[in-house]
């Protein structure tokens, strides 16, 4: 199955937030640490003037909260949390004012915070905007998709990890992930960074 943009919260021993990019452009983008976080980047940096949304930072971390997403967003929404903003506020803000991407599919925006022990997921498709936090379990995640699995969940799933690079690699190659089509790069934090880039 085709889902994309994958964004994940949750927990395995500790609270961690991951990203996963899916593309049928294979493969376009590598996931770097950069000063600030993790980014996404074109391989090709003449790709961007094709399309704008594939360069940003995806994951960004504070003293208050760990934010994940597929776009510019997370910068907004970093910013919103450091000036105090609830987590839940947050998202609703950003996505709201920014909604889906307007690109030729109207591809969702989606989002996570994960803020000591609850994790809040978000996204903003072409018919509105839902937004949901919930209490963070161990080993288990929550997820949002930009296609296929693009609506909020009360359900959690299986994730196992011990370390960043660990949840990465399973957003990839472990459980529910690893039937997921077309996989490009990954990310993670858990109390570090570490990005997962299995063609390059």
């Amino acid at each position: 199955m085709y889902v994309g943009r994958i964004v994940a919260a949750g927990k395995a021993g500790r609270p961690f937030v991951a990203y996963r990019v899916s593309s049928r452009s294979f493969p376009s983008r590598i996931a770097r640490i950069s000063d600030i976080g993790v980014t996404i980047e074109p391989l090709d940096p003449d790709d961007l003037r094709k399309n704008p949304y594939i360069a940003y930072h995806c994951i960004r971390v504070s003293e208050k909260a760990a934010v994940v997403s597929n776009g510019t967003h997370t910068d907004s929404i970093f910013d919103e949390l450091n000036n105090g903003v609830a987590p839940e506020v947050a998202l609703q803000k950003v996505l709201t004012e920014m909604g889906y991407e307007k690109d030729e599919l109207s591809t969702p925006r989606i989002a996570g915070v994960v803020a000591g022990a609850t994790g809040f997921l978000g996204v903003a498709r072409a018919d509105g905007v839902e937004v949901t936090g919930f209490g963070l379990e161990d080993n288990s995640c929550r997820l949002i998709c930009t296609y296929e699995m693009d609506r909020v969940e009360t359900r959690g799933y299986p994730f196992l990890a011990t370390s960043a690079l660990d949840a990465a690699k399973y957003m990839v190659e472990g459980g529910l992930f690893r039937g997921f089509d077309k996989p490009i790069c990954s990310a993670a934090w858990m109390g570090e960074f570490a990005v997962y880039n299995p063609h390059t």
